[in-house]
Parts: C-alpha cells; structure tokens; sequence
C-alpha cells in the first residue's frame, strides 16, 4: 500500500531519469564545413587566389542563400579581404551581410591569417589580429569570439591569454604530441580551461577544445577534388574527386562518417560530436559538396537511431556546450611545444629554418613599430609642416600587412617553398622601403635618406622607439677612416671608428629619452687633425693572433688574455683561441665558459625513418664539432672593444665558415648606462653550410643547471623546459623554440641570451645551452621535391645575440627590459650633410614619452580606422550603407601598455603600476579622453562580457580585465603583472 502510494511520484522521476539516459546516449552531430587557406605555402596569394580561393567565397555564398540549414565559417581574413574589396559583387556583399545577420556564416579567428605559435612574436600575433579585427568590425560590425589555431605546429600558452583579452569566448587547437594527445582522449581531457598566463585572473583563461587525432580534416568527404594550378581547369575536372553520392553507396558513405563519429564520442565528456568537414584548399565548387553532404545528413536524421546531424559553425557548437553547464578542469600555464606527430617526427626543426626570412620579418616588425610611433607624434598636437596623412597611412598599412602576412604558420616557420620565400621577402623589403621614406621625410624635413657610405660628410638622426630613456652604443657605417662627431649644440660626442674590409665602422654613445631622437653632424677629418679638440672619435688598435688548431679537451689554460668593461671580465685562452671564462662584478664569480660551433648531420638515406626537412629535425647522433682551426683578433677602443673569432674547416683552409663577433661597452654602471654595460653583443656568422648540416652554437659552462632549460613563449612568458629522456628521437623532442630569450641558472647565476629573431634552442648536458642558427638540407623526398618544399638553403646566416651573467635576480629584473632594448634599438636615419641640412636642430623635436621602469609602451598608432567607438552609432552608419566614416579617424590614438614582469619576482618591479596618461602624453597633446578597448580595438571593455565556464574549484572564468576601466576622460590607469590594455586616446583638437 505505501508503494502504490509513492507511485504517482516516483514515476515522473523514473520517466526523467531514462529520458536522461536516452539523452546522454544520443549523440548530437555537429558538422563544421570549411576550408584551410594557407596565405603561402605551396603556391603564392596571388596564385591561390586565381586556383581556388575566390571560388570558395563565390561559390560558398550561392550555396548558403540557397538552403537555411547549411552553414560556413571562414579564417584568413588576406584572402577574403581580396576577394570582397576586388572581385565581389553587389549582390554577393548583400548576401554575406544578410548570411552574418542569421549566423549561418561566421568569421573565426578573424586574423589577417592563422599565425604561427612557436617562433611568431606577441607583438606581430597582435598586430595580424589587430588588422583583420579592423577590417571585419569597419566592413560589418562584427566581432570574432572563435578561433581555429588548427594547423600551427604547437601551441603556446600565450595564445588563450591573447584571444581572451580578443573577447574570444573558446579556444580550437588541433596539432600537440601525438602521445600527449593520446593521453587526453583516453582521459576524456582534450577540453579544458586554459589558464595562459600564471600572473593574471582567472578572467584571462580561456575554454579550450583540443581536436581529436582526426584533426581538422574530413577524409573520403571532399567531392570537389583538388584544385589545379595556376588557373582552374576548363572543363571543370578535378584529381582526387570522391564518388558522389548515390542510393547505391549512400549506406557505406553513411556508415563511415557515423563510424568515425561514434569512435570519437568517446573521447569527449558530451555526447555533442564537432565533426571539421573540409581540408586544406576545399569548398571551390561548394555546389557538389553541399549537395552530397545534405543528402548524408538527410539519411541520418531519417534512418539511424541515436545520432542526430546537423550544419553547424563554431558558435552553435559551442553553445550547445556551455548550456549544459558542465564542471571542467583547468590547465595551468604550460604550453604544448614541442609537437611530435610520431616518435620520428619532431617538428622542431622549422624553429630555425629559413633563418633569413626570420631575421628580415623581425627587423621589419621593429621597423613598422618605430614608424607608428614617429608618425603619431608627428601628426599630434598639430603637424609642424605638410605631410599628405593618407600617404602617410599607406605607408604605414602596406609594412603591417607585409608584417602580418609573413605570421602565417607556413611563412616566418620557413616551412613553405623557394617561390613562397621571394614573396614574403618582397613584400615585407616594399614595406620597409615606403615607412623608411615616410620616417625620413618627418626626421630628416625631406632630406634624401641615404643607406649606404658617402664620400662626404653627414647628419644622422638617431630615434628611440621605446618609452624610457635609453643609453646605447649606435653603428654606422662611413666611408672615412677618421671622423668628427657632434650633436645639435656642437657638443663632440664619444665616438670610435675601427676599420672593416671595405669601409668603416663608426660607434657613437647616446642618451635618447623615450620616443624621442637627437641629431648628430658626422664630418670626415684629415689624420693629422686627429688630436685637435673638435675631433671626438678615436680608433680602434686591432691585436692579431696566430691560427691555432682545435685540440682534445685539456686543463684549463693559464694563458688568458683578457677583455673587460665595469660590469665583466671575458677571458680567452690563447692556446686555443676560445673564450675560457668570464668574470661578473656582481656576484665576483668567474663562470668558466666555452663556445663552439657543431653541427648536427642529416640522414638522407631514404629507406631511414628519421629524415629532417623544413618542419622536423632528426640527428642521427650527437653532434660534432664543424671546425679544425680558429683565429682570433681583438679590436681595443675606448668605447667598444672586439673579439673576432673565425672558425676554419681545416688549418689550411682559405676562408672560414663560422665567425662570432663579441663586443663589450666601456661605459659606467649607473643608471643610464646599466643595460648597456651589463650586456655583451654577439654577433654570429654561420656558413654556407654543406648539404645536409644543421648548424648550432654550443654554449657550455660551469653552471650547476641541472638540464632544466628556460625559453620563451612568443616574447611573452618564460617555459621551464626539464630535459625528457625520450626513449625514441631524444635530440629533437628537447628541443624549443627560443623566439626572444632563454637561460640556465644554478642557486647563484643565471645565463640569459637574448635574440633578435626566433631559433631552436635546447640543453642537452648540465650547464650547456645550444642555439640552431642555420640549416641547409636535401634529402632527396620525392614529395618535398614535387612540391619545391626542400631547404636547400646556400646562404650564410647572420644573427645578433646579447648576453646576460649575474645573480639571478639582478638578472631577472634586467632580462625583459634588455630583451625590448635589442628587440626595438634606436633607427638610424642618414642624411648628407650639406649647406641646406645645417648642424642645427630640426623644425620637429618633439617631447619625450617615459614610461615606469616595468611598464613598456607596446603601440602608439593612428591606425586610421573608419569606424566609431559606439558601437550602436556604428551599425546604424552601416544600415545606411556606409563602411565607417567617410575619412580615416586620424583624432583618435591607438595605445596598448605591458607590465614586463610576472607578479611573483621582483619586490618593486613586479608591483602594479598606476600611469597617469595625461602626463606622461603631455608632449602628444592635452588627452580629453580614454577608452578601454579589447585587445585588437573592437570591443569597448565594459561592453565585452564573455562566457562563464563552471570549473572544479567552483570559479567562475569570464574575459575583461580585473583592473577597472577609467571612466570616460580619466587619466589613471593601473597595470598589473603581465596585463596588457588597450586604450582608444582622443586628445582635445588645436
């Protein structure tokens, strides 16, 4: 009697508990049609465009307006942006306008293209993003909240950090270990919140989704087949076409793709399915590929029990996810590098490939960074003389397009064809040509710029980028052997000339404030002039000493020769030409130190299974020394000092194949002068290497490291790296990408070398640190070589490296701002002097811009953007039929400030620091207001309101910044640890 009683409610929760199970146990299907554009890999822009690319636009848009259930999402925002501004149609741009509104096509990413995340910079990700954020926001108001990292090789852990503070409410990658990945689909963990930075709040973490093995391709599903290169073919047959679907195979299509997805269900914690249907150059003919996927979908939905299937983009995935509300794990701030797709695959090898395009992609970077910031205060509080702004902004446009470009996970990696290389050089040399003479024609009041030595004499305007006063050691080259230096008011400046095999080499020492220049009149002297007064440079004495063979590892020599400076003492051993030790004021410690090149030989046995290339590295055995003979030279000035070292083959060998450059500045240790001193540059010269040679620098010393290696995420955060006794390819699985800085340390020092450009590094034994500098290989793969992907790389590799030794913290608090200091030096601009250019200071001086200690001024820009703030006063001037305004916004200021430090270090440096911005922008204008913006601009911050994601220690993660947003018109602003703002800054119009 008591259970009939309980019957009436009971059976409602009986009926809601199977009704549960049921629902747990269908699986929901989400298809995800797209198409993988690489902005250069096999063939160039230009080529892609004309084979393939604009017929994914054209053809895709037909097919959404035709039928309400299919969906698209689109990525690279190069391609797009060529076909919407040079090819489309009035009726097609309706379409995409009208196809945005209802969703069923979605812009994700939202970059110019999807960049690299090992070897690109946080600097460059940002300004990729930035452009393609610009664009899509002026053409249609819309804001990306997606992204589809699936094909860089490896992700960093900068990346959720940036994408949150983009607005992106999830996060898609696809390439990790094979065996990491593995790992997570049996644990049910390819889907986590991604903390990206240990310093900031959880409202910088982002949901992430981690494609399963399958990555992002739909294999036995592309009915267009392969396009054809160059143009398409004329009768409209493509290779590599599958069988259309008919009601003979209509059963075997439907059981493979339900197979595939039931073998995945598994690994996910939701019975919700993302099945990626597309591939790398897919949807040109989306006619046939609709057609045939609808009539799969349709037979699903009919025929088989407990699966559902559906077109879905990234936002309908992802909301079906977070309403099921679900508790997820969090994922501290590790990255996923390196990446290995099998044992024998380690792709870590493109960390150092094509090492010229990625020193000429970061000079431009540097280049471009400078020129915003000349410009903006060129044209602010009012411009001193007439500068046509929209020639200006071409300028300006064109290098961050050549610069955004180049971040393509196929192009500053070097993992693309000799073809690919000539575009992305040229494009990034026509860049830097036109902000070249747009900084001369502001520096230089229209004086012809010139880049080479003169017979005569010159004036030099020497420009610091960074927002804090700078003292360093500037280098130009001349054609005199003897020379006077003198700023603006006449003054001789510390100068030192030392000979070069076919001109000079002129150092001049300068004090810059922050964004601000000096200018500096260079006339030749006669020798016997050179004890007068008026003459500020001395010369070099070069000391030679004699070729000295490589030799078995001996006791440390008493025969030292020694080069020091206020902060080291560099001591070579003469036995053997090699630097022995070096001594750091500091700490009074003597670190012995050796360095020596070795390279690492390349199978190209094809029946072998570890063959490197472009993408991977695999040494056959531990690697050897490349050199039989060194000789060294010590160039001794009061204000430089040299040690040249040239590696030869052999001891009879005519020219040397390796070189190292070190220099060391006599300057004070004082405030001004400590980076300076506490630094020595070294310069590297690497080959022709021969065929199949990967080149390193060995670094080895005395430092009790223990094999634990530090390397940089992207210029951002610092990875400790613990040596992996991989039983398979341990060589290259230790290996990382090194894209500003590494280091060793034991309890008492820390060894730092800083970068201009991205490399492989790795520590292989205690206290040793080896950099790849340079490859050159031919493996004689019928595929690389039908596809020109070989890396058969003849040229000699140059790069610039600063060394840092001292305690650790010293050398913690010094690290970043050294690192920011080699990244953006001082751009010199020359000019000839004559009667029109006087020693005399020039009509634009303006002034400085200095920023806290821990603070870096990350972008000053007038980014020319046709958009308002408001975002309603936006659509509605885009409901009229305007894109944006009539005219580029040049009132208003792009600003973005980073805090260096990680809030963990430094008892001062790693404090918030609360800028006062009307201060510190005084010399730009009076500021009348700021506005806290998203990352790339888009979004204004107290507006932007990301997902909450329910985490197992009951947190709530949502985007935006802790640090309050100021209100309209004030000048204050707080930086925490490792934040980075951006501020949209109007200053009151004169």
């Amino acid at each position: 009697m008591g259970l009939l009683r309980w019957l009436p409610l009971l059976g409602p929760l009986v009926l809601r508990w199977l009704l549960g199970a049921q629902a747990t146990d269908h699986i929901r299907i989400f298809v995800v049609p797209h198409s993988h554009m690489d902005v250069g890999w096999i063939h160039t822009v230009q080529e892609s465009m004309q084979a393939y690319a604009a017929n994914v636009y054209t053809s895709v848009v037909e097919e959404l307006a035709r039928k309400k259930k299919r969906r698209f999402i689109l990525v690279e925002q190069e391609f797009f942006r060529l076909w919407w501004d040079g090819l489309a149609s009035d009726k097609q741009k309706r379409q995409v306008h009208q196809l945005l509104a209802e969703r069923r096509l979605e812009f994700v990413i939202g970059g110019q293209v999807m960049h690299d995340e090992a070897v690109t910079h946080i600097d460059d990700q940002i300004l990729q993003l930035t452009e393609g954020h610009g664009f899509l926001y002026e053409t249609f108001g819309i804001r990306p909240q997606f992204s589809w990292q699936v094909d860089p090789f490896g992700a960093s852990a900068t990346t959720p950090t940036l994408f949150a503070l983009a607005g992106f409410d999830a996060h898609i990658i696809s390439r990790i270990d094979y065996d990491q990945k593995d790992n997570m689909q049996a644990m049910k963990g390819l889907q986590f919140l991604w903390q990206g930075s240990p310093s900031l709040s959880a409202q910088q973490e982002i949901f992430t989704h981690v494609l399963d093995k399958y990555g992002y391709c739909s294999r036995g599903f592309n009915w267009d087949g392969s396009p054809v290169f160059p143009t398409p073919p004329r009768n409209g047959i493509y290779p590599d076409m599958d069988p259309p679907v008919t009601s003979g195979n209509i059963k075997l299509y439907v059981k493979d793709l339900v197979g595939n997805v039931k073998e995945r269900a598994p690994w996910f914690r939701t019975p919700h399915v993302l099945w990626p249907w597309g591939c790398d150059e897919q949807f040109f003919n989306a006619s046939v590929q609709f057609t045939n996927m609808d009539l799969l979908l349709d037979h699903i939905n009919r025929n088989v029990g407990g699966v559902s299937a559906e077109y879905a983009t990234l936002s309908d995935y992802f909301h079906a996810l977070h309403v099921l509300n679900l508790t997820w794990p969090v994922r501290d701030h590790q990255d996923f590098l390196p990446y290995s797709s099998e044992a024998f695959e380690a792709w870590t090898g493109f960390y150092s490939s094509h090492s010229g395009l990625k020193g000429l992609a970061r000079r431009a970077s540097a280049l471009l960074y400078a020129g915003e910031s000349m410009f903006t205060r060129f044209m602010w509080p009012a411009p001193l003389r007439p500068l046509d702004p929209a020639w200006a902004l071409q300028q300006l446009r064109q290098l961050r397009w050549a610069v955004s470009e180049v971040q393509h996970h196929d192009g500053i990696t070097g993992t693309h064809t000799p073809e690919m290389t000539e575009m992305y050089v040229e494009s990034l040399h026509t860049g830097l040509q036109g902000v070249q003479k747009l900084m001369a024609s502001i520096a230089l009041d229209g004086t012809r710029l010139h880049s080479g030595p003169q017979p005569g004499g010159h004036f030099a305007v020497v420009y610091n980028p960074l927002a804090w006063t700078v003292t360093t050691i500037v280098t130009l080259t001349v054609g005199f052997s003897s020379a006077s230096v003198t700023d603006e008011s006449g003054q001789p400046v510390p100068a030192q000339v030392q000979g070069m095999p076919s001109a000079y080499r002129l150092h001049v020492l300068t004090t810059i404030p922050g964004l601000s220049y000096h200018r500096y009149s260079i006339r030749p002297t006669e020798e016997a002039q050179e004890d007068t007064e008026k003459t500020a440079t001395t010369k070099a004495i070069t000391l030679r000493f004699r070729l000295r063979p490589r030799r078995r590892t001996e006791a440390r020599s008493s025969r030292l020769v020694s080069v020091k400076n206020d902060c080291y003492t560099v001591f070579m051993d003469l036995n053997t030409n090699m630097m022995h030790s070096i001594w750091e004021r500091q700490s009074n410690r003597t670190v012995y130190m050796t360095q020596e090149f070795m390279e690492y030989h390349v199978n190209f046995n094809l029946g072998e299974p570890n063959l490197s290339d472009n993408y991977l590295f695999t040494p056959e055995e531990a690697a050897e020394p490349s050199w039989g003979a060194v000789r060294m030279e010590i160039v001794e000035g009061e204000l430089v000092t040299e040690i040249r070292q040239y590696f030869y083959s052999t001891v009879t060998a005519k020219y040397h194949s390796y070189a190292i450059f070190s220099r060391v500045a006599h300057v004070p240790q004082d405030s001004h002068g400590e980076l300076l001193c506490r630094r020595i540059e070294q310069e590297y010269q690497v080959g022709p290497l021969n065929v199949n040679r990967e080149a390193i620098l060995r670094t080895s010393t005395d430092l009790n490291s223990q094999q634990v290696l530090y390397s940089d995420n992207n210029g951002y955060q610092m990875q400790r790296r613990l040596f992996q006794h991989h039983e398979k390819n341990k060589i290259a699985r230790n290996y990382y990408p090194m894209v500003q800085s590494a280091f060793i340390e034991d309890s008492g020092s820390r060894l730092v070398l800083l970068s201009e450009q991205a490399h492989g590094v790795s520590s292989q034994e205690d206290g040793q640190v080896e950099v790849m500098l340079h490859r050159r290989l031919w493996n004689g793969h019928m595929g690389a070589i039908e596809r020109g992907l070989t890396l058969n790389d003849t040229s000699t590799a140059r790069s610039l490296f600063w060394l840092l030794l001292g305690p650790r913290p010293d050398i913690a608090d010094l690290h970043p701002r050294s690192g920011l200091a080699l990244q953006h030096r001082p751009i010199v601009l020359l000019g000839e002097l004559t009667e029109t250019a006087p020693n005399s200071p020039g009509p634009w001086k303006p002034e400085a811009v200095v920023l806290p200690p821990s603070v870096h001024l990350q972008i000053l820009s007038i980014p020319g953007w046709n958009y308002s703030s408001n975002h309603t006063q936006h659509l509605q001037s885009l409901q009229k039929g305007h894109r944006g305004g009539a005219k580029a916004h040049l009132h208003r200021v792009l600003l973005r400030l980073h805090h260096l430090y990680e809030a963990e270090g430094d008892s001062v440096l790693s404090q918030p620091v609360t800028v006062n911005l009307k201060a510190v922008l005084r010399g730009l204008g009076s500021v009348v207001a700021v506005e806290e913006r998203s990352l790339t601009g888009t979004w204004d911050v107290n507006t932007l309101h990301r997902w909450s994601w329910r985490t197992q220690d009951d947190r709530q993660h949502r985007g935006g910044s802790d640090s309050p947003s100021p209100p309209q018109g004030s000048p204050n602003v707080t930086i925490r640890p490792k934040e980075i703002r951006t501020f949209f800054i109007h200053f009151r119009e004169e």
